[in-house]
């Protein structure tokens, strides 16, 4: 193998401002896509949106995924009568949409074929099949991949979004176990210098994965990525759709969790808001737990299930985000995400330079 520079990630970099910004206030600064909507998306994951409650997202402007643990019973007109996304294993997915025409014209259905290895030929070759069936009547997202070579082969064969990032996630373990992976800033910021080289249409570019902080969205959408997509970063806020347990008191510092609570009732909203504490259940889609809801053969699991603590309301957790995005984008003179994606200039710092900004 030829010798590579080294990959990096969100925290190794910092975005330069513009010599000069024409921006005199982030409140003239548009953080909103063609659609109106933020440049986000939720993670396919039941401990963050399901069916029910999806609508809470996209309240707050955030594009949501039903996960696969409900979309599995999915029929055709399910499909046609949700509008929004949702996910699909591979197997079901060619199951619906593989044989005949179930589109009617005028209709766009939009579908999340939800597998860890997006590298594999037969996904490429599903999607090559459907989308010359269905052209742009059937919305398709991929992934995940780790290879800037291979978002190229899925955008080639039609995909609408491809999702890149493989073991970056809070809940997923595949790096830790298998070694595979890509720095998700490095696989960003490659795909996009690379786009410059070729000619034709290309996938809409979704950074999954391993997303912590404001900083790291913004950071993630300067290199060159469409939209950025969460799970633990949404899972965290009170409406979330993971179970939702009350402190239990009997701890010091009420560090265990309690009794499960309805995050949804405007007692437990109240509770929050005056200071309550609350934590929610958040696994990873691989996890054993999950293998056995969706009715899988059990294997090893490449997911984490945990306790996490809930820190903000999601309109709070909105309100912040449009702000800071407002703000970088005002300090790089750009008026809009089409001048701010892939755009700004960033410089690798050090280690020394990263512990003195985090505080």
């Amino acid at each position: 193998m030829e010798n590579k520079s080294p990959k990096f990630d969100f925290d190794d970099i910092l975005i330069q401002p513009a010599v000069i910004s024409n921006i005199n206030s982030r409140k003239t600064v548009s953080v909103m896509d063609d659609n109106k909507m933020l440049p986000l998306f939720t993670a396919p994951m039941d401990t963050v949106t399901d069916l029910s409650h999806r609508n809470i997202f996209t309240e707050n402007l955030i594009y949501s995924i039903v996960p696969r643990t409900e979309s599995r019973q999915f029929s055709r007109e399910d499909f046609r009568t949700i509008k929004g996304w949702a996910a699909l294993s591979l197997d079901q997915f060619e199951q619906i949409f593989g044989e005949g025409d179930c589109i009617p014209d005028q209709e766009v259905i939009k579908v999340c074929i939800d597998i860890a290895n997006g590298h594999m030929k037969r996904l490429k070759e599903m999607v090559e099949r459907t989308k010359d069936k269905y052209q742009d009547r059937l919305l398709i997202m991929v992934g995940n991949v780790a290879n800037p070579a291979t978002f190229f082969e899925l955008s080639q064969a039609g995909a609408d979004f491809v999702r890149i990032g493989v073991g970056n996630g809070s809940g997923c373990s595949t790096s830790v176990h298998t070694g595979i992976g890509y720095p998700l800033a490095s696989l960003i910021n490659d795909i996009y210098h690379k786009k410059a080289g070729r000619s034709g249409k290309f996938a809409k570019v979704i950074a999954d994965g391993g997303i912590k902080k404001y900083a790291d969205i913004i950071k993630a959408l300067a290199l060159g990525a469409d939209y950025v997509m969460c799970g633990g970063i949404f899972n965290k806020a009170l409406e979330s759709a993971g179970h939702t347990y009350s402190a239990n008191k009997k701890f010091e510092g009420y560090t265990v969790p309690g009794d499960r609570v309805d995050q949804y009732s405007n007692e437990v909203k109240t509770a929050f808001n005056m200071g309550s504490v609350f934590y929610k259940k958040f696994r990873g889609m691989s996890t054993k737990e999950v293998q056995a809801h969706l009715g899988n053969e059990l294997r090893s699991s490449e997911g984490v299930t945990r306790m996490i603590q809930v820190e903000y309301t999601l309109s709070g957790w909105v309100e912040n985000f449009i702000d800071y995005l407002s703000s970088a984008m005002s300090y790089t003179d750009s008026k809009d995400l089409h001048s701010f994606i892939g755009k700004p200039d960033w410089n690798l710092i050090t280690q020394n330079s990263l512990n003195r900004f985090n505080k």
